[in-house]
């Protein structure tokens, strides 16, 4: 158990989002304010690694003609938990994600972690995988709704934040304003901010890690 090429692969390597590209319908609906994106990532961090450790648990048992079927049962399993967790104690997340959380069941993170991964592998590695995958999910997130909501509107922390009651789990958080919204780039808070927001992202990423090959390359060439 590699844990350090674990954490690279979630946070860069094979970050969900940005390499795999997976999630990305979630990423671009909920992205416009950091109490909606970070819910949203903390929630799939949690139902992955529950859902990695299970398959993980069962791998040696579960028939491989009816594996899929089982890891959607498993899943949805955990978005319930998860769902109703939210509706009882954080009902304005719950509200705000709106039919996203549900339609965790059919993520292909979650999915796509459980084939390639979890069937695979041990308990141990199989959590960590869980756990640095959905970090890196969670940080795409937050990244999005950072840009998305400093650029669009001048403000940062909208529902999470707020500048008398501080930290707000309720959702009423207005944020700090750093700059008057007029000034804003109002696009980035459409549907089609958030495409523009995850194209610059993902292409920021491929280049980041063109570039590491190639220096890795040119060292190996000196050494030759």
């Amino acid at each position: 158990m590699n844990v350090k090429k674990q954490l690279k692969d979630g946070l860069i390597t094979q970050n969900p989002v940005l390499v795999q590209l997976l999630g990305m319908c979630s990423t671009m609906a909920i992205t416009t304010s950091l109490f909606n994106g970070l819910g949203m990532g903390l929630s799939v961090l949690i139902i992955l690694t529950c859902c990695n450790i299970v398959i993980s648990l069962l791998r040696k048992i579960i028939p491989n003609d009816i594996r899929i079927a089982i890891y959607v049962v498993v899943i949805a399993g955990f978005v319930t938990v998860v769902d109703l967790l939210l509706q009882a104690f954080i009902p304005a997340l719950s509200s705000a994600l709106g039919v996203f959380i549900p339609l965790i069941v059919v993520n292909c993170i979650i999915i796509g972690r459980a084939e390639a991964f979890a069937a695979k592998n041990t308990l141990g590695a199989s959590a960590l995988d869980g756990i640095f995958q959905g970090i890196g999910y969670t940080i795409v997130l937050v990244a999005m709704c950072v840009i998305r909501e400093f650029l669009g509107t001048g403000a940062f922390g909208g529902g999470l934040l707020d500048p008398v009651k501080g930290l707000c789990l309720d959702g009423t958080g207005a944020g700090f304003q750093i700059f008057p919204a007029e000034y804003g780039v109002s696009i980035l808070t459409l549907p089609f901010g958030g495409f523009l927001t995850l194209g610059c992202l993902i292409a920021l990423t491929q280049y980041a890690m063109r570039k590491s090959e190639e220096k890795k390359a040119a060292k190996k060439e000196e050494v030759k």
